[in-house]
């Protein structure tokens, strides 16, 4: 019945099959295109769709407006036109909500990014003061401690191989990473805050294998099997050592004995205010509530930002001009001394660059669904249907960003985002509106840091084991890892 409102409308796809769905057309074409292709550069490397995802990619060059595609049972209509993106993002109305939280989702984690309506306000207000810019520039120490560890050891390495060493940058920059969420959230917890990173680090990788059955074998998600098993227990070990961090803090905080800022603290602090102006009996967010946020901060604060980092070495390697002109504003704005925030600030092509990237591989696309039958522009969109963004085709529109757009041009991005593109609401890797991604200035931030600390030390370039493959996880990641030849300046 959905499958006959839809092509009524224009919105067509292949066809649905009972329970499959598409599935096993998305596995058949994943696997010629794993077969055809070899472990070499592609032609055109920032053409990455067709490798992704070649069934999207196959109805995305057909249908240009909109097209569907069924995971399942549940049908999945992709939004291509910037003004129905727009109308999907800036809607207040609750008429495209999230996703919603099954039960796989919840042992990995909730927190804001999975909340509507007044859940998703009352946290949102009481999480903003955490991100505000002020206070991440306090946490730049933290953030400049963990890099400059990262290039201690990469100097060693490079020391101990005369003069140049190969590495897989992706893994070094999950590290990285999950030693700034772990410093920035909880501060002299470190220790504590490194063994959830790892158990997270476990959970997101069993939560891509459990979610990837599910589709074909739904009632997988209710038996003991090895994976949920392990699922619920580090379940149980996260929240036990978060549990035991939180109310730690919170006594500390309640005693006065508190002069931290990290972001555990500040988060703390804005419950405990929210909670004294306002008497109603759910104001403010519980212990509950705490360590879901705590258990996202991890997922977003950490994978996300080390692709960042991950793809711009890729891209750099790859563009060797691009490189040169980043290193030579680096060391022109502050040589070889440690940069802080108003530095940071003053890096035009860095931030072109990272704009650049996040432009050519968003961390991941947006999905909302309908909960009743719903106009989107000229379509009604029945009840039931998740509405698809996906990124990696909207960043890569010729009408709205030219002949060149499928190649790396940070230079696009001289004069700003709002006049990259034709349609602003053309990039959106933090997504758009009233629900734009909480930590963009702690990633931003993150990774300018970074990336500026590892251009004043090394020059780098592809290893020749390296393919470009990138893959579709629950994040854009490259298959194969990323190996990269560091060379001492």
């Amino acid at each position: 019945m959905i499958e006959k409102q839809l092509k009524k409308q224009g919105i067509h796809g292949y066809p649905y099959r009972l329970m499959h769905g598409n599935t096993k057309e998305m596995m058949k074409l994943a696997m010629e295109t794993n077969k055809s292709s070899t472990r070499s550069s592609m032609e055109f490397p920032h053409d990455i769709l067709p490798r992704i995802n070649p069934l999207i990619h196959s109805l995305a060059t057909t249908h240009k407006k909109a097209f569907v595609v069924w995971y399942g049972t549940t049908p999945r209509v992709a939004i291509m036109e910037p003004k129905l993106i727009k109308e999907i993002l800036l809607n207040k109305f609750g008429d495209f909500p999230r996703t919603e939280i099954n039960s796989f989702t919840k042992l990995f984690a909730t927190g804001l990014a999975s909340y509507d309506g007044h859940k998703w306000a009352k946290h949102r207000k009481i999480i903003n003061p955490a991100f505000h810019f002020d206070k991440l520039k306090q946490m730049l120490p933290a953030f400049s401690t963990c890099t400059q560890e990262l290039i201690e050891k990469w100097d060693k390495l490079v020391d101990q191989q005369e003069g140049c060493c190969e590495l897989d940058v992706s893994v070094e920059f999950l590290n990285l990473t999950g030693d700034v969420i772990s410093r920035a959230a909880f501060g002299s917890n470190f220790e504590e805050g490194r063994l959830i990173f790892l158990l997270q680090k476990e959970q997101g990788k069993l939560f891509l294998q459990s979610m990837r059955l599910n589709i074909n074998f739904p009632l997988l998600r209710f038996m003991p099997t090895k994976v949920n098993k392990r699922m619920r227990q580090i379940y149980g070990e996260v929240r036990g050592l978060l549990r035991g961090i939180t109310e730690k803090r919170e006594k500390s905080i309640q005693t006065g004995n508190n002069e931290k800022d990290d972001l555990l603290s500040l988060l703390l602090k804005s419950n405990m205010k929210e909670l004294q102006e306002n008497q109603e009996s759910n104001a403010g967010m519980t212990t509950e509530d705490v360590i879901e946020e705590c258990k996202l901060f991890y997922f977003a604060g950490q994978e996300t930002t080390a692709n960042l980092l991950t793809w711009s070495m890729i891209a750099l390697s790859m563009h060797q001009d691009w490189q040169e002109r980043a290193r030579e504003e680096v060391l022109k704005i502050f040589g070889k001394n440690k940069p802080t925030s108003d530095d940071l600030n003053h890096l035009k092509i860095v931030n072109m660059i990272l704009l650049e990237v996040l432009r050519l591989y968003p961390p991941t696309s947006l999905i909302r669904r309908t909960t009743k039958k719903t106009k989107l522009g000229d379509f009604y969109i029945p009840a039931g249907v998740q509405l698809f963004i996906p990124l990696h085709i909207v960043h890569r529109d010729p009408e709205q960003w030219g002949e060149d757009a499928l190649e790396f041009n940070p230079e696009r991005f001289a004069e700003g985002i709002a006049k990259a593109s034709k349609d602003q609401v053309s990039y959106f890797p933090f997504g758009w509106g009233p629900r734009i991604c909480i930590g963009q200035n702690f990633a931003m931030l993150e990774a300018k840091l970074a990336l500026s600390q590892i251009l004043q030390h090394f020059s780098f370039e592809l290893a020749p084991t390296y393919t470009h493959s990138p893959s579709a996880a629950i994040t854009l990641q490259p298959q194969y890892g990323a190996q990269i030849i560091l060379h001492k300046l």
